[in-house]
């Protein structure tokens, strides 16, 4: 039973103070510099869609959303994710986020080659007229583009 004990107390430690957080770089995320990260989303792929509305939510939740902006810019295929037509589980973690100012881009360049209505098109999406672009001009800005 002591053995067991000890082990218990010993894995305990080890848990507590085994892992290494994670250091900062400078400036420090804060609201007068937030992280900002974008993403892209270019598969129509249900579980491609949540994977990346997964990562955002938890980057998020690790800066908190008062340390950081996110944008999420749909191209091709991923256009889909941000129809009204699209699932009603994905449209909802879609507005959850957007309540915490996530932004949704959709490239007109998409939809004009697939035949999108804006009045197909979430409320609250912002149109560009090339999500390559976008992300281009956005890392430019010093956005961190992450692609999962």
């Amino acid at each position: 039973m002591k053995y067991i004990i000890k082990s218990f107390l010993l894995l305990l430690c080890f848990l507590h103070y085994g892992h290494a957080e994670t250091e900062f770089a400078t400036p420090k995320p804060s609201i007068d510099n937030p992280r900002q990260i974008v993403f892209p989303l270019m598969s129509a792929d249900k579980d491609a869609i949540n994977h990346i509305l997964s990562y955002v939510n938890n980057v998020m939740k690790f800066y908190r959303p008062e340390n950081s902006e996110f944008a999420v810019v749909a191209y091709s295929q991923g256009i889909k994710a941000l129809l009204k037509s699209q699932d009603k589980e994905i449209i909802k973690r879609i507005e959850a986020l957007m309540t915490y100012d996530v932004e949704f881009i959709i490239c007109g360049n998409t939809m004009r080659t697939l035949k999108v209505k804006e009045s197909e098109v979430l409320h609250d999406v912002e149109k560009v007229t090339a999500g390559i672009v976008e992300l281009i001009e956005r890392q430019k800005m010093g956005w961190t583009y992450i692609r999962p």
